[in-house]
């Protein structure tokens, strides 16, 4: 397996592209940065290209609704541009609640606005004439709203790369196998690999459909790594809760939360229920408290040696291509990054 990890933001920029860089020491194949309702994802990678030499740096993810897709297309490809060829564009639909509550765009066919969002992103970095017709999507615009020219444009600036890696961060099971026909790599968030027969039938439909000319498909999932004893083990779980808690319960009303929908799917249908009941109705610590031990055990690589090597083992056996770490506190202890690497990749 690969390694990557998520950049969380430090006290500054500065703090951050440091951290940065000793990650890339430290062996890391990508650092990945996400976007929902705080600063941009586009800003910190462009600054992070110009401090980093190898590692691969991605976007996890950004919302199809926030942006065109042609300017997708076009941020993709600048940020290819200005780290020489070591981006990776994670695209996702994100939720209803980012989407209508923050953008104020309505949360419309997010399956064929990602669908869309992907074929138009491959047609730019070719540099084709955009003309596209889809569900979502008219370019050029035609009709009420167009200027009557209906001119196609293509890039003008020649991308590094015509094939930019596409990630989607999917869970519901028509998106999930959209991920397995179109795109590069899948991220799944609280990949639970104990149950990761949850996903097999979504999997195998879309690799049904699969382009002969991708690669497998990576898949990049994981959770909080620490070596240490279970006391320790067993306060790094418990901070996983208010996290696990926030998406779980309030990421969404009743029948509009993804997450939610998942540990359903997990068998965790009453504790969904209630922590969704609680979180929602203002009670968050007890809606942490409902958290199951045995998903946090289940998704976290804490412990002794033998514990940690478990649970990559875990992962690896079920299906995960790159194991996406995190380091409790972010302050790794000499050596730690490298030992996961190592593992990983044995």
């Amino acid at each position: 397996m690969k390694l990557s990890m998520h950049i969380t933001r430090g006290s500054g920029a500065e703090d951050t592209a440091r951290w940065a860089a000793d990650m890339e020491a430290a062996g890391v194949d990508t650092l990945w940065i996400g976007e929902a309702y705080g600063f941009d994802a586009v800003s910190m990678l462009g600054y992070l290209a110009g401090r980093t030499t190898r590692v691969g740096l991605g976007a996890a993810i950004l919302p199809v609704f926030s942006r065109s897709p042609a300017l997708v297309a076009m941020t993709a490809a600048g940020l290819d541009f200005v780290s020489s060829g070591r981006f990776i564009l994670g695209l996702g639909a994100s939720g209803p609640q980012v989407v209508t509550d923050w953008h104020g765009v309505p949360y419309d066919r997010p399956l064929a606005r990602t669908r869309e969002t992907i074929e138009v992103c491959r047609k730019v970095w070719t540099r084709q004439r955009l003309e596209y017709e889809g569900e979502t999507l008219q370019v050029p615009l035609r009709g009420s709203g167009g200027d009557g020219g209906a001119r196609s444009l293509k890039l003008i600036d020649h991308p590094v790369r015509s094939e930019i890696p596409i990630y989607v961060a999917a869970l519901g099971p028509k998106n999930v196998a959209l991920a397995a026909e179109f795109a590069e790599g899948w991220i799944p968030l609280f990949f639970l690999p104990d149950s990761a027969s949850v996903w097999g039938e979504a999997l195998a439909d879309g690799a049904r459909k699969r382009n002969a000319g991708l690669a497998p498909l990576e898949v990049v999932a994981g959770g909080p790594v620490a070596i240490c004893d279970e006391d320790e083990a067993r306060r790094i779980r418990d901070a996983m809760r208010p996290r696990v808690a926030l998406y779980v319960g309030g990421m969404g009303p009743p029948g509009q939360n993804f997450y939610n929908d998942l540990f359903r799917r997990y068998g965790y249908e009453s504790e969904a229920t209630a922590i969704q009941k609680l979180y929602l109705s203002g009670h968050k610590k007890e809606a942490e408290a409902l958290i199951p031990e045995d998903f946090l055990r289940a998704t976290s690589m804490v412990g002794d040696e033998g514990r940690v090597r478990e649970r990559i083992e875990a992962f690896r056996a079920a299906g995960v291509t790159c194991l996406d770490i995190e380091l409790p506190g972010r302050q790794a202890e000499p050596g730690v990054v490298e030992k996961i690497r190592d593992w990983a990749s044995d």
